[in-house]
């Protein structure tokens, strides 16, 4: 367990030192490494509380709905990496708590952000204890959404939730906690986590699925196999359904020429079908957005026999439809009605973008037409691939129509449909009307609305505004996350403003935020050159956690051997067996 406090840095490299203290013969922080944590939380933590938000953002590049039929389903994402599992996490869990929504009582709420906002540890702690406030599963689920991009914040609301009599963590809290640990790479205490959730005989192949998203997430294919290894460690089959959740994972964060190579190298072992191969074409055409890549992929599907489905031709042809090839979206129509392949939702869908693309807005209206006639409702995604290209074309009056008629068939404007009017718009006295009819009609922005906005005021140079859009955000109830932070200072160094970008460069490293690397360069040499000598502060603590840590390693190798320690301890390295993409990623060699 001592590893895995290492791991992570403030909280956990303070509770070391107190371990260092204890009689280690007695190894209570690896039996229980909640209990114990919890006990030591209060002295050693400085936590900042962020608001619920208003809505429940998933992050993560946009995977189109072509492999919805596969294992992994995913719903299309708008933003970073994703909060998918704060939802998905609770359709496992068996504690019925449907009606946790109606549990928690906003008064509650309100009263735990208070305390948690209340400045000096000692003070913060104490009113926690005596806030007489009772858990429930509602309540956990709001203030663990509300912390999602402050690791600390949840974790510390998370131990002490799990203290309080009558309340105990679901599947869902396990999960959501997890994922906000695996989002900032709190990998070995998530880990502890799931070593906690197997005494309780919690963890479930989801468990497992949120810590291959987030390995993927961070880019690191083979940690991300690892844990898909791992099932068999959990005494779960690894079938195919399992082999493609992985496969759909590692797409959805743009690893898809590994999942590529993954699914070639284990063929012999899950046999290639064609849901498999719609996820690679989904990964190459609507996430990596490569069409060459695509069309290569469709080829060897042709090679090796595979017959493409209704998702296959869905795929492509929206791909390019993107790609404005209008001729090829239309010769794809045809051949699919020619072979008996009946179109759905999604293809009608690519033929309306690829038209209203080249401006045949007569021929979008027939496609919507016969689309009815099919028996399929238009909805505010057809209408989505209508307006969104007449703004991008800069046919607005067009695209208002589209919108009025959306509107008068009752469907609600999704945050996508006004996203397209935002780039379309030339002026902030736009830009703000627009923003407050949004939230007027119930669709509240999310950290991409805000994100968009922000690029679009400082290409404008108005950092006026910029300001504003950035207060806009706080207000309604998102909490600044990475990207936004990345966006803002980029932005702010672009216009010459150094000074307010290294201020919101250290605010970001104050909440863990790992910086884009060429911006953390260009300010430390700025900051280096200036003689400013705060950045100096803030490098040598960094110096001396790595120094901490790299001693932390050379006194490891002093006890048993590397290979032995893993074998005797799961917890500390979950994630044994050697996987690299040299070998093919494949686990059965």
């Amino acid at each position: 367990m001592r590893r895995n406090l290492r791991c992570t840095p403030s909280l956990f490299l303070a509770l070391r030192d107190k371990i260092h203290g204890v009689d280690h013969n007695i190894p209570q922080y690896i039996q229980h490494p909640l209990r114990y944590l919890s006990r030591h939380l209060s002295a050693t933590t400085n936590l900042s509380f962020s608001k619920p938000a208003i809505d429940n953002p998933i992050a993560g590049p946009a995977i189109h709905a072509s492999f919805s039929s596969s294992a992994d389903g995913q719903e299309e994402e708008s933003h970073s990496d994703a909060e998918h599992e704060f939802d998905s996490g609770g359709d496992e869990a068996t504690t019925g708590d449907e009606n946790a929504d109606d549990q928690c009582c906003s008064r509650d709420l309100e009263a735990i952000a208070d305390i948690l906002r209340t400045p000096g540890v000692q003070e913060k702690s104490r009113k926690l204890e005596q806030c007489g406030v009772n858990a429930s599963p509602g309540l956990v689920a709001n203030v663990l959404s509300g912390t999602r991009n402050d690791w600390e914040a949840a974790f510390t609301f998370f131990l002490w939730a799990g203290k309080q009599p009558g309340y105990t963590h679901s599947l869902r809290e396990y999960h959501s906690m997890i994922a906000i640990l695996g989002k900032f790479r709190k990998f070995d205490t998530a880990w502890a986590l799931i070593d906690e959730m197997r005494a309780l005989s919690l963890v479930t192949t989801h468990t497992l699925l949120i810590m291959i998203r987030r390995y993927a997430a961070v880019h690191d294919v083979g940690k991300a196999i690892g844990a898909f290894y791992a099932l068999r460690r959990f005494k779960f089959d690894i079938g195919l359904e399992e082999f493609q959740r992985m496969l759909a994972a590692l797409c959805r964060y743009k690893n898809v020429k590994d999942a590529e190579h993954m699914l070639f190298c284990n063929k012999d072992v899950f046999p290639l079908n064609t849901k498999s191969f719609n996820i690679i074409l989904n990964g190459w055409c609507n996430v990596i957005g490569s069409l060459r890549e695509g069309q290569r992929i469709w080829n060897e599907m042709e090679t090796r026999g595979v017959k493409p489905d209704v998702y296959s031709y869905s795929s492509i042809m929206s791909c390019y439809s993107k790609a404005n090839h209008l001729n090829k979206v239309v010769r794809f129509y045809e051949k699919m009605k020619s072979l008996g392949v009946k179109p759905d939702k999604k293809v009608y869908n690519a033929v309306i973008h690829a038209l209203a693309k080249g401006k045949l807005l007569k021929e979008a209206h027939n496609v919507m037409k016969t689309m009815e006639d099919e028996g399929f409702k238009p909805d505010a995604i057809t209408y989505n691939s209508l307006i969104m290209p007449l703004c991008k074309s800069r046919l607005l009056d067009e695209a208002q129509h589209a919108f009025d008629e959306m509107t008068e068939r009752g469907l609600q404007p999704s945050i996508r449909t006004y996203h397209g009017f935002f780039r379309a718009l030339r002026t902030g006295e736009q830009v703000f009307e627009l923003l407050r009819k949004m939230s007027t009609s119930g669709c509240n922005p999310s950290h991409e609305t805000y994100i968009m906005l922000i690029r679009k005021f400082c290409r404008w140079r108005q950092l006026d505004d910029v300001y504003k859009v950035w207060g806009e955000m706080s207000k309604n109830g998102l909490d600044p996350d990475r990207s936004s932070y990345i966006v803002l200072i980029h932005g702010l160094f672009l216009n010459g403003r150094l000074d307010e970008a290294h201020k919101y460069y250290l605010e970001m490293k104050e909440k863990q935020f790992l910086p884009e690397p060429k911006i953390d360069e260009v300010l430390r040499a700025w900051v280096a050159g200036k003689g400013d000598g705060d950045l100096n502060v803030v490098v040598s603590k960094e110096n001396q956690t790595v120094c901490s840590e790299v001693g932390e390693r050379v006194r490891g190798k002093s006890g048993k051997s590397g290979k032995s320690q893993r074998e005797n301890d799961f917890l500390r390295q979950p994630e044994s067996r050697s996987v690299t993409r040299e070998r093919g990623f494949s686990f059965w060699d």
